[in-house]
């Protein structure tokens, strides 16, 4: 049974991180956390396994996800390469960071990053960006209505964002999408969908990284992940067909409700 379970939490994970950019390690790592209270099967789970073995998973999300949304021509992968720039470095910092942290003080510290996380997505879709025209790097982009939309960013304030996003990835096994799409698209006027895109790819490329370290530290619990890699796979490629359709925020707003309670869940635990 945990079996089955872990394979519909691959799936829902990836497909909600997916839609938006997130990476899905944000609905994996507390869930594993949660079933090491109540799975013979599933206990014994440290922080450091949650986080090294979500972030495994995530380079099969987000490997997924970018290759869907590469087909649909909605990744900017100059930028992604560029903030990688900084979230690669980032993430071994946050891995490092990870290394010696006890199970109680990673609950309650997740528990406030991921309620903090669910007030960013309430007001993500009232974002709008900034009135000044975008300097340093520039870039443009056709929508789906032909009209030309011009972004851009400077890479000295880029990067230091990229850094964190990727810290904030090998510290919690996240993508770090949560925090990364809503600065693409007030800070440097991102297209919302060419946001999410390029966020998964800047996640696929350092997950690969963070994960790498998390395995030579002995972070990865190896069947745990064959068991959510199938559904992580599938999602990331469900995700990202929702993502191009969806004018609804219906889904978000389901995802909203459940982190918070998550979060509170995973305070209390740690308490």
């Amino acid at each position: 049974m945990e079996w089955i379970i872990l394979l519909f939490l691959g799936l829902i994970a990836s497909v909600f991180g997916s839609i938006m950019g997130l990476g899905g390690g944000i609905i994996i790592v507390p869930a594993l956390m949660i079933l090491n209270d109540y799975s013979p099967i599933l206990s014994g789970i440290t922080p450091q396994i949650a986080v090294g073995t979500s972030l495994l998973i995530m380079i099969f999300t987000g490997l997924s996800s970018t290759l869907a949304y590469l087909k649909q021509k909605t990744v900017d992968y100059k930028s992604a390469f560029l903030f990688f720039a900084g979230s690669g470095p980032g993430a071994l910092f946050g891995v490092w960071l990870n290394k010696d942290m006890q199970t109680d003080s990673f609950l309650v510290l997740f528990g406030i990053f991921i309620i903090i996380v669910s007030f960013i997505l309430m007001v993500r879709k009232h974002v709008r960006p900034l009135k000044r025209k975008p300097s340093g790097i520039q870039r443009s982009f056709v929508n789906d209505e032909g009209i030309k939309v011009e972004y851009g960013y400077q890479a000295v304030v880029a990067i230091p964002i990229a850094f964190f996003v990727g810290m904030c990835s090998g510290l919690f096994g996240i993508g770090g999408g949560s925090l990364m799409v809503p600065a693409m698209i007030i800070l440097f006027r991102f297209p919302p969908h060419l946001a999410v895109a390029t966020s998964m790819m800047m996640i696929f490329l350092s997950a690969i990284l963070s994960s790498i370290s998390h395995i030579t530290l002995g972070n990865v619990d190896w069947m745990y992940a064959l068991a959510l890699i199938p559904g992580a796979w599938i999602g990331g490629q469900i995700g990202a067909a929702i993502n191009r359709k969806m004018t609804s925020v219906s889904l978000v707003n389901l995802l909203r409700i459940f982190l918070i309670i998550i979060g509170i869940r995973l305070i209390y635990q740690g308490l």
